[in-house]
């Protein structure tokens, strides 16, 4: 019974860093709001929403201050890396970028088809919606892009998974000015972006896989960028 209190805390703790480094609801110096409000909108016991405060204070993310509440630190590293993100400023052309994410996200969307908490799916159709909204107004959707696969990658509960988020935010950008440039590619990818939210939702990992693929596929024939060849010509 422990245990298992432990990990409804560690999921929930996880949920308040979405919050602040996804969905950017809080900000360093924020208050959160009141013990009460928090647990009712997360659907949890007061007694676990404390314990996930305990773990993110403990990581030096949230901060108790005693008769006041509970903030967000001002000096928080919410910077997630392994010195790996220097990588996603490196001149590195939007070919590469893309093979990359073929090889990377299709994994990463059958993981966190199984893996995902209901929150965390919730999460990603909601940035999914959002983009929907973006491109059919024709405005930026590089942050909700990024966000997007950001929560897609969290639900793989793969660390390291998270970890390369930096390089794949490098191929978002790319991709999204290459795409706003061609009227298919925006097509496509409205309807690529349903097909994996369909495959999400039903908890689907097979068919999440597949839909990520095609669509890494759509964007690099489409936007002109084709894989190189991988066998050594003889």
């Amino acid at each position: 019974m422990p245990k298992k209190v432990k990990m409804l805390s560690e999921s929930v703790a996880e949920d308040i860093l979405a919050m602040i480094t996804l969905d950017r609801r809080f900000s360093a110096g924020d208050k959160l709001p009141n013990e009460n409000e928090l647990a009712e909108e997360l659907k949890i016991s007061r007694t676990t929403l404390r314990e996930a405060i305990r773990i993110l204070e403990a990581h030096g993310i949230l901060e108790i201050q005693r008769g006041k509440g509970t903030y967000v630190t001002e000096n928080t590293h919410l910077k997630e890396g392994l010195g790996i993100e220097d990588l996603a400023f490196s001149k590195v052309n939007a070919k590469d970028l893309y093979e990359m994410r073929l090889i990377f996200e299709p994994e990463a969307a059958y993981y966190a088809a199984i893996r995902a908490t209901d929150s965390e799916l919730n999460r990603i159709l909601k940035y999914g919606r959002q983009i929907e909204e973006k491109l059919r107004n024709g405005e930026d959707r590089t942050y909700e892009e990024q966000a997007f696969h950001k929560a897609i990658a969290k639900a793989t509960h793969n660390e390291f998974m998270n970890k390369l988020m930096p390089i794949i935010y490098e191929a978002i950008n790319k991709g999204v000015i290459l795409s706003d440039k061609n009227e298919r590619a925006v097509q496509d990818t409205l309807n690529d972006h349903r097909m994996i939210m369909e495959f999400l939702a039903k908890r689907d990992g097979e068919g999440a896989k597949t839909a990520m693929k095609l669509h890494m596929i759509h964007a690099i024939n489409e936007l002109n960028i084709s894989s190189r060849d991988t066998a050594p010509k003889k």
